[in-house]
């Protein structure tokens, strides 16, 4: 291809961020809510001939849901360890100036697990210097993953349905009737953390409604306890007493990083955008 002016385009289940990048510089940004599940069917390309028609019909870059078995075209995925190289190599181009980034797949212990989208980020993030080759990442969210980066790469990941937890207790659950305050990183989010560390989380979640109940605990501190449950139980699980980097958005980068903090751990924020742009833009200098 070989022009210095592309878009890269974050394409979630969701919504949609994309990114002008001239010479490795964002020049503009736009985000909207057209995740995959709302493009109708057959209707990704003229998507993305309608996003190209608004930054000059420049070549695009997409990761992403848009590169899974509910996007435009499945991609695939590439084993652990994962490199930008690796993902340059295995690109699906599904028309003229367009490039689908595959996903990431690991398997250890017999347990599989994928990423799509997040394995941009990773690895641009050691890409801009904004952590080291060798290094433990956390991407907080619906589905949590932790990541541990050998050498550069993309060693072994795991997820953690940590977010989409919370939000099904608080949806569907009988404790999710307690679920109505707010949730910040204080004193109940706290308890919450250090209550997961007795390792009987199921038995925990129960307490919610008799500390309502019975007193224990005042029902606006709920949903951050419950916050505190999920979170210390995921961090418990993969974050140990080292350096933590988070890429994450403020506030779910301060949950994280009060539950690392007081499981003994140090968290790093890592700018998530700038790590997709500098793993967006590696990736096109490979491929042009």
């Amino acid at each position: 291809m070989g022009q210095q002016t592309f878009i890269a385009v974050d394409w979630g289940t969701t919504n949609r961020r994309a990114y002008r990048i001239e010479n490795g510089v964002v020049v503009e940004t736009e985000r909207d809510s057209l995740g995959v599940t709302a493009v109708p069917s057959g209707g990704f390309e003229a998507e993305v001939i309608r996003l190209r028609g608004r930054h000059g019909g420049a070549p695009v870059l997409l990761a992403g849901m848009v590169g899974s078995n509910r996007g435009w075209v499945d991609a695939g995925y590439v084993p652990t360890p994962a490199t930008l190289d690796s993902l340059a190599a295995a690109v699906v181009k599904p028309m003229e100036d367009v490039l689908i980034i595959p996903g990431v797949r690991h398997v250890a212990e017999g347990r599989g697990d994928v990423m799509r989208g997040e394995e941009v980020q990773l690895l641009g993030a050691l890409a801009a210097g904004l952590a080291p080759a060798d290094a433990l990442l956390c991407q907080p969210g619906t589905h949590c993953k932790w990541a541990w980066m050998e050498d550069g790469a993309l060693s072994a990941f795991v997820t953690a349905m940590t977010g989409e937890m919370f939000a099904l207790l608080k949806n569907h659950a009988l404790i999710g009737q307690e679920m109505t305050g707010e949730v910040t990183p204080g004193d109940a989010f706290v308890e919450g953390v250090r209550e997961a560390a007795r390792g009987d989380l199921l038995a925990s979640l129960f307490g919610v409604r008799p500390a309502s109940l019975l007193g224990l605990r005042d029902r606006a501190d709920a949903a951050a306890f419950v916050s505190g449950l999920l979170i210390g139980a995921d961090c418990a699980a993969h974050a140990g007493t080292g350096e933590v980097h988070l890429l994450a958005d403020p506030a779910l980068g301060a949950l994280y990083g009060r539950a690392i903090t007081e499981l003994g751990g140090t968290p790093l924020p890592v700018d998530s955008h700038a790590a997709f742009v500098a793993g967006a833009t590696r990736l096109w200098e490979y491929l042009s």
